[in-house]
């Protein structure tokens, strides 16, 4: 009787949502689970694209990383999945839509032990000895592309580009296309700045008219009458960078000249026009044949130039300029006095170009030449906008190929190789964590599944084989992987359908992380009354006891 006279203990706020345990913790892993049959069909050759359509429009993508952060989850536990994306974007560039599928299936399989009353820990330790176990034999089954000459390198580069855009949207110029990125990303060396590869976007055409330009190009800026009469093309131009105005500059606000005598109006309206004509001059002397600033380039300005044979851009964007400061040498300038040669850059050739219904400043054949641009063409806006993302994919893949360079085999064929590797290994352990060991190698087989689902062959088919082939004792089979184009399996080193070993290593690596995250949580609390009586007491109780006085009343 005593027990039920006790005062019932409150901890938390009123409306405060707890919800904890096992159910807690199968809600989560079915969130994720949702998320990642989201970008599912995203994956491989044949995968779909999804269209999202929000308030800045619509996008059609079928790049993981892209989708995930259009979404706009708010799921606490399914941000998580977001988050990987996002990294396996920013670290090595493609693979986004993998590392999702990973952390889902790791989770798909965990939840039946979960179910039967497995502890999580148990779960999660196995789950990084698997991963680590991967990791390993991935290392090991990596072939190095290192120590071939210049030719070679650039084909393999070539292949590991073709790899990753085969499952885009440009899928079907992927030569094309590879080709072209391999060369924009030999062109900016070993530099780490990927700002230096410049991507433009000009409707119409077709995928073809895109073109790569070693060098700059940018689109013309707003110009001023005089500009038709300035020259459009240079060889060897010398070039002046500016961030200053070459305009007439009215007063501050405010400004006030007194003046006794009416005669010295004149005076002070010549020294204005003095001082633009000094600094054009400055201009002209210091040799330059193109003048580009970040700032305006005012009509009197344009006009002087056209007059003496010099061309000028003003309003010049500060990305494009910094790139035309890094290829052609010269060093942005923040005066006009004192130019010595030092600061002039210079290039082979400079050439307004038309393209499309857009006008181009080109410059090619840059001495220090570590800067490229790919001006692509479409027909649509949203078109080129997926071309664009692809690209990036594929300059973030070659880069990564030129670091590390390891590849595998790619097309699932890798991802069976370490499955039959982990079953093997979970043969000789002894315990539960033997069962858990196998449910993470089924997981992996994820990647060659959804292949053939998206192609629309049967998996169960196609995998048996896989299986057969992987588990041969010579080990031949071990590059084995999915033929996207005939529904069999291929040796897909031999297609050359590979990637680097990094990508793969990175997604495992954060697919694990990612589901022992969401395993090892079992508590969920949601406070929404006190986060809003906060946010009611700081803007209303924000002046309390500072001296500030009464305010003003309100009618």
């Amino acid at each position: 009787m005593s027990s039920m006279m006790q005062p019932q203990i409150i901890l938390l706020k009123e409306g405060t949502d707890t919800s904890q345990g096992k159910p807690q913790l199968i809600s989560n892993m079915n969130a994720c689970m949702a998320v990642a049959d989201v970008v599912r069909t995203t994956l491989g050759p044949r995968g779909m694209d999804k269209l999202i359509h929000d308030d800045k429009g619509t996008t059609i993508s079928n790049d993981g990383a892209t989708i995930m952060k259009l979404l706009d989850i708010i799921h606490p536990a399914a941000k998580i999945l977001v988050d990987i994306a996002k990294s396996q974007d920013s670290e090595v560039g493609d693979g986004t839509t993998s590392v999702v599928l990973f952390a889902g299936e790791f989770l798909k399989e965990a939840k039946p032990f979960i179910e039967d009353g497995v502890h999580p820990q148990n779960l999660i330790r196995s789950y990084r000895t698997a991963s680590n176990l991967a990791i390993a034999k991935i290392k090991e089954l990596a072939v190095s592309i290192e120590g071939k000459s210049m030719e070679e390198k650039k084909s393999l580069l070539a292949k590991c580009a073709a790899t990753t855009l085969s499952s885009k949207l440009i899928g079907g110029e992927k030569e094309f296309f590879a080709t072209m990125v391999v060369d924009a990303v030999i062109a900016i060396g070993n530099g780490d700045r990927l700002n230096m590869i410049g991507i433009k976007k000009v409707p119409g055409g077709t995928m073809r008219d895109s073109f790569l330009v070693n060098g700059v190009a940018f689109k013309k800026t707003f110009s001023y009458a005089g500009f038709e009469q300035q020259p459009k093309k240079f060889v060897n131009p010398k070039i002046l960078l500016l961030n200053i105005e070459l305009e007439l500059k009215s007063e501050k606000e405010n400004a006030e000249i007194r003046l006794s005598d009416p005669l010295q109006y004149q005076s002070i309206v010549d020294a204005e026009w003095n001082i633009i004509y000094d600094k054009l001059d400055k201009c002209v002397e210091s040799g330059a044949k193109i003048v580009l600033s970040r700032l305006a380039i005012g009509d009197l300005a344009t006009q002087y130039f056209a007059d003496r044979d010099i061309f000028c851009a003003g309003r010049v964007t500060e990305e494009d300029l910094l790139r035309v400061a890094a290829a052609t040498g010269g060093t942005l300038q923040t005066t006009v006095n004192n130019v010595i040669d030092e600061v002039l850059g210079t290039c082979d050739l400079f050439e307004e170009r038309q393209v499309g219904n857009e006008r181009f400043n080109i410059f090619s054949g840059c001495p220090s030449g570590q800067t490229a641009t790919i001006v692509l063409r479409g027909g649509a806006d949203q078109f080129i906008e997926e071309a664009e993302r692809s690209l990036h994919d594929a300059i973030m893949i070659v880069r990564r190929a030129m670091r590390n360079s390891t590849v595998v085999a790619g097309g699932g064929a890798i991802d069976m190789e370490i499955s039959r590797y982990l079953r093997q290994h979970a043969r000789t352990i002894a315990g539960k964590s033997q069962l858990f060991i196998n449910a993470y190698a089924k997981a992996l087989e994820v990647i060659p599944r959804q292949l053939c689902d998206n192609a629309g062959f049967d998996a169960t088919d196609v995998l048996n084989k896989l299986r057969q082939k992987h588990a041969l004792p010579s080990g031949e089979g071990a590059s084995y992987g999915v033929d996207i184009n005939t529904g069999g399996i291929s040796d897909s080193f031999a297609n050359f359908v590979w990637e680097p070993a990094v990508v793969k290593i990175n997604a495992i690596n954060a697919a694990t992380e990612a589901a022992c995250l969401v395993l090892s949580v079992d508590e969920t609390v949601k406070n929404p009354k006190s986060e809003s009586a906060q946010g009611d007491a700081g803007a209303m109780g924000g002046g309390r006891g500072r001296g500030r006085g009464r305010g003003m009343r309100r009618r």
